[in-house]
């Protein structure tokens, strides 16, 4: 399964529109061949204040923030890093979204292949309702060491990927995995 590199990231953002809101924390887990090659985490001054209830969801103050990099000062290092790499989040099209528009912000234009595990697990497991990330941390018996912070979300999409291969035929996630790698990614409205 993907033999190729890949990052599983999340984000978490000052609100839902990236035109608009910011990136207040990254957190990426680096995979090649299938195999762990390490995490990163970072919290980035979003250069405007976080509304009380992202800071109740996520725990992330002004004050944790402060005298955090901007995203522009972690912009040359972050592209590095995801270059090449297959992006893959839960509802992708978000945190596309925001990296697009954060990268744009500074003069770059990220343009990844792009796997969304919302779409994956309503492809392979059509019998369930809910395809949240909280439901597949139940329904697959996942941990996760921070809910609502991005490595630790991150985590949880690399333990899904994982574990889905004991669970689904190879055939089945390999057909669900080129139905989407094959499309054009889309980033959430920007």
């Amino acid at each position: 399964m993907l033999r190729q590199p890949l990052i599983f990231l999340d984000l978490e953002t000052t609100g839902m529109l990236a035109a608009e809101e910011r990136i207040t924390e990254i957190g990426l887990v680096e995979v090649d061949k299938g195999e762990l090659m390490g995490s990163w985490s970072q919290l980035v001054n979003p250069e405007k204040n976080i509304p009380p209830f992202i800071e109740a969801l996520t725990g992330i103050t002004d004050a944790m923030v402060e005298h955090a990099p901007t995203f522009a000062q972690l912009a040359p290092g972050l592209f590095e890093r995801l270059e090449g790499r297959v992006l893959i989040a839960h509802n992708a099209r978000f945190d596309y979204g925001f990296l697009k528009s954060e990268f744009e912000r500074v003069g770059l234009s990220y343009q990844p292949r792009v796997l969304c595990t919302v779409k994956l697990s309503r492809k392979l497991f059509p019998g369930h309702r809910r395809h949240n990330l909280d439901s597949l941390i139940r329904r697959h018996g996942l941990a996760c060491s921070a809910r609502h912070r991005a490595l630790g979300d991150a985590e949880v999409l690399w333990q899904f990927l994982q574990k889905i291969q004991t669970e689904v035929d190879a055939e089945r996630i390999a057909a669900a995995l080129r139905a989407q790698l094959d499309a054009p990614a889309v980033p959430a409205a920007v």
